[in-house]
């Protein structure tokens, strides 16, 4: 389970970059990154 989680959290972070750096999607973005970074802290806390 959490590798996927850290797995996901990649994930996200690779369409954020794509996603501001090609497209401009606006806060769809944002939210991606956001996600991303809360995905990998639960994987930090967890341990």
């Amino acid at each position: 389970m959490g590798n996927l989680l850290y797995l996901i959290a990649i994930l996200l972070v690779v369409c954020w970059a794509l996603g501001f750096f090609v497209y401009s999607l606006g806060s769809l973005i944002h939210l991606l990154l956001i996600i991303a970074i809360i995905a990998v802290l639960m994987r930090i806390i967890k341990g």
